[in-house]
């Protein structure tokens, strides 16, 4: 048999469990195999907890570890590293769990906390820098460590009073969807919501640098002048306070 056609039954067989793939193996003792088969599901279910850890509170371990056990039975690894097998959970646990939308919301705050914790560093700029710009030419553009979610539910509150050891409020459908923020500061991942209106421009940021004046001709066109330059200075203070603002080139 050749190696590569061994690697790709023995991946097929760790996956599925599947004893006609087994017999496909040189090595067929079954203890043998069985060690292989309990650490690599052993594995994939400590990655999902390690990284679901309020979602898994939330739900209860036992409820938590039964989807996980499903989702491994059900999606392999795709990536070379361990780390990238979490990202699919939330999907399964949206599916699993159709009328609790905040259990797969939830569980995408966490991944996005996941994110930005390994996202790129960046210089941010500060407040006291702000004085000195050109803003008739500086660009923008936000830390690469940013995540912007959408969401149905208030799983933001949940997860915040989760973290801070309190009692979690009860889950509630929302009339309008709501935006939260997730970044990292200071080696920390921090988490916030945004109106409508802030996230609507912090989303254009978000997908890639922009012309300062572009950004105040588009709240102007939309809120009028007054208000569109208003918003727009006490958003950009508020920006660079939390450390969002990567850069502003003249």
């Amino acid at each position: 048999m050749r190696l590569s056609a061994l690697q790709s039954d023995f991946l097929g067989w760790l996956a599925s469990g599947d004893e006609e793939e087994a017999q496909r193996l040189p090595f067929r003792r079954a203890e043998g195999l069985a060690v292989y088969q309990n650490n690599y599901r052993a594995s994939l279910m400590a990655c999902l907890a390690e990284t679901y850890p309020q979602t898994m509170a939330w739900m209860g371990e036992a409820d938590f570890r039964g989807v996980a056990a499903r989702h491994i039975d059900r999606v392999p690894p795709h990536s070379w590293t361990l780390d990238d097998y979490a990202k699919g959970l939330p999907a399964s646990l949206s599916m699993e769990n159709p009328h609790d939308r905040e259990i797969g919301e939830l569980a995408r705050i966490e991944m996005a906390l996941s994110q930005v914790f390994v996202g790129a560093d960046a210089a941010i700029m500060k407040p006291a820098q702000m004085a000195d710009m050109d803003w008739d030419t500086a660009w923008l553009q936000v830390i690469p460590a940013l995540v912007i979610l959408r969401q149905n539910t208030n799983a933001a509150e949940i997860r915040m009073a989760l973290a801070e050891g309190q009692v979690p409020p009860v889950a509630q459908e929302q009339q309008e969807l709501s935006v939260v923020l997730v970044w990292r500061l200071d080696g920390i991942c921090r988490l916030r919501r945004l109106d409508g209106e802030e996230a609507a421009i912090l989303e254009m940021l978000a997908d890639g640098p922009l012309p300062f004046g572009q950004l105040c001709g588009h709240a102007v066109a939309r809120w009028g002048e007054e208000k569109g330059i208003l918003a727009i200075g006490q958003w950009l203070a508020r920006w660079v306070g939390d450390g969002l603002i990567a850069a502003a080139q003249a």
